[in-house]
């Protein structure tokens, strides 16, 4: 038994029987990265106060806030395209140009409201999909992808928005995995 098996066999038993978990075909070396990536992100954003997330980013012409939008829009298309791709009802919310244009504009506790949110709704997405699920095909920004790869595809995202941020994260802070895709991105 690997060491995350371990680690999430003895959650289940401190947690017991009414919780629940990611299904057994969930990619969960993947899912692990992207939520480590949600945690170092929410770090980082909590680490600024206010008037710093105007400052600009490391990404051309972005400003901090606008780098924190997108990763929370991101979540939230990701959410609802699974939700789309396996028949599940809920709220649909605006993830386009015009959504991330407005989003960068919310007061600076908003945006950290929009951002817990959506990490959470995605968590909350992806811990109900069945075994069968994880190989549905999912339509993102016109591309059919597994809604296994939204993981890998998240998890890529926010390690790279984590040093966008221009906030204090290192590319040798990254998980090796994310490290050499984060690396090839800024080549």
């Amino acid at each position: 038994m690997s060491d995350l098996e371990q680690a999430r066999a003895d959650l289940r038993a401190r947690q017991g029987a009414g919780a629940r978990y990611d299904a057994a075909a969930a990619p969960a070396e993947a899912l692990q990265l992207a939520r480590r990536g949600v945690a170092y992100m929410a770090r980082l954003i909590n680490g600024l106060d206010d008037t710093e997330l105007a400052a600009p980013s490391a990404r051309d012409g972005w400003s901090r806030r606008r780098v924190i939008a997108a990763s929370a829009l991101q979540a939230r298309e990701i959410a609802q395209a699974l939700e789309d791709a396996t028949g599940q009802q809920g709220d649909r919310a605006p993830t386009d140009a015009a959504a991330l244009d407005l989003a960068e504009t919310l007061p600076p506790r908003a945006l950290r409201h929009l951002v817990n949110h959506a990490d959470i709704h995605l968590n909350v997405v992806w811990r109900d999909l069945g075994d069968d699920d994880w190989d549905a095909p999912v339509t993102l920004a016109g591309h059919k992808i597994s809604a296994r790869d939204t993981a890998t595809l998240r998890a890529d995202a926010l390690w790279q928005a984590a040093l966008d941020l221009d906030a204090g994260a290192r590319l040798r802070d990254l998980p090796e995995g994310v490290r050499v895709t984060a690396a090839k991105a800024r080549n």
